[in-house]
């Protein structure tokens, strides 16, 4: 091979080299390159994330009298109407309690709420997560349950030491007992293939036949709370199609999610406090 040709090609046969080197490496190394790699980067998100926060305080203090008077007027309704849901929500506890002495039934897992920042988001049509700033530095297990405002967010899938991934319930991977609400029969939910920009959506099977369901009458989804990571009665979207499956045993069909799942900036992580 001549040498200027030589010159061209070298690019490409160190790539090769590169390529083939890393194909021998064994497992463990390049699990432990790629946990190095991530925890080396970890500082640097959670930089960015507290970097974020700064630039919105300091965007908030050039708001005007009038406009912090009037945001503090909007504050002041929305702290008296959670202030009278907290009562309604303790009255209900003590309801929820008094008939499961009453009925002797065992009382629902108990969860520690960990409140997390949201500092990454993943989005593709084959793959949706996001990054929250919180880790094994606050006990946060792989499998958590991981809620807003809005219901189900996903699930934890991989702690590290200052922060964690959690897949939402739009990833296709995602996979959980549901049931209709007002309906007992527990179907399978399933994230769906979402573009980049469109709205979030999940898809349903095992839907019971006598189940309708459109877009003008639709259905709100809840967790059954089967399987043992989510509560039960946590919303999840609203069915807005149901139509028979093939095999005519059952029916399918699509289930809106909430589209703040890929705006979010702070979700709440259900730790169990007996993990058994």
């Amino acid at each position: 091979m001549p040498p200027k040709r030589f010159d061209q090609a070298r690019p490409f046969l160190t790539l090769i080299v590169i390529v083939i080197a890393w194909l021998v490496v064994p497992v463990v190394v390049k699990t432990f390159t790629r946990a190095s790699f991530i925890e080396l980067q970890a500082p640097i998100t959670v930089a960015a994330s507290y970097a974020r926060d700064l630039q919105e305080y300091w965007t908030l203090r050039l708001h005007s009298n009038s406009e912090l008077i009037e945001a503090g007027r909007d504050l002041a309704r929305l702290t008296a109407t959670y202030e009278y849901s907290v009562q309604q929500n303790a009255t209900l506890q003590a309801e929820v309690a008094r008939l499961e002495e009453l009925l002797k039934l065992p009382a629902y897992a108990n969860y520690r709420p960990e409140y997390a920042r949201v500092v990454r988001r993943d989005f593709s049509g084959w793959w949706q997560q996001l990054t929250i700033r919180k880790g094994r530095n606050y006990g946060i297990p792989v499998g958590a349950p991981v809620i807003f405002s809005g219901g189900v967010v996903g699930r934890v899938s991989e702690v590290r030491a200052y922060t964690a991934v959690v897949e939402l319930i739009s990833n296709p991977g995602v996979r959980l007992a549901s049931v209709i609400e007002g309906e007992t029969q527990p179907i399978s939910f399933q994230g769906g293939i979402n573009a980049t920009f469109d709205a979030p959506r999940g898809v349903i099977e095992f839907v019971p036949l006598s189940v309708f369901a459109s877009a003008a009458m639709p259905k709100r989804l809840v967790t059954s709370g089967l399987g043992g990571v989510f509560p039960p009665g946590l919303s999840l979207g609203t069915v807005t199609k149901v139509e028979p499956s093939a095999d005519g045993l059952f029916k399918s069909g699509e289930v809106q999610l909430d589209p703040r799942l890929s705006t979010l900036t702070e979700v709440t992580v259900l730790v169990p406090l007996n993990p058994e």
